[in-house]
């Protein structure tokens, strides 16, 4: 092989390079301070909806009037006053506390507390159970 003619490469050369800045490292605090040193020219642009929440803003108007016209007033049923006095006396009747009668239905106290105060959302089943403890019909006495 030493002697059968020139010698020759048959390849390129390689070059090898850092990769360009991302946009991320573009926007970089370091690299924009170090654009400016260097005399670069430097876009900055505020944008319009910067640091709010535009879906909450866009539309604010037109959900304010909407409320404003809206006239139903939405509220959750209560106890009513015969149910609560109902219970009470039925209650005392049988010389029972809050706490005695909510053990017998397997309720919490806090359940008879609401349900004699008149806070309470009635509920069929537990108004069921306070009949069958005391013995007393609640419902049905309109």
């Amino acid at each position: 092989m030493a002697g059968v003619g020139p010698i020759s490469q048959d390849w390129e050369p390689v070059v090898i390079r850092k990769k360009a800045p991302t946009s991320a490292a573009k926007k970089d605090e370091k690299a924009v301070n170090a654009a400016r040193r260097s005399g670069a020219e430097i876009e900055t642009v505020k944008k319009s909806t910067a640091g709010t929440n535009r879906a909450a803003s866009s539309s604010t108007t037109l959900n304010t009037r909407k409320l404003d016209e809206e006239t139903e007033n939405l509220h959750h049923e209560r106890v009513p006053t015969e149910l609560k006095k109902a219970i009470m006396q039925a209650r005392l009747e049988k010389k029972l506390t809050q706490a005695q009668l909510a053990q017998m239905i397997n309720e919490k106290p806090q359940i008879i507390q609401e349900y004699e105060s008149g806070k309470a959302i009635p509920n069929q089943q537990i108004i069921g159970k306070l009949e069958r403890a005391l013995g007393a019909k609640l419902r049905g006495k309109k």
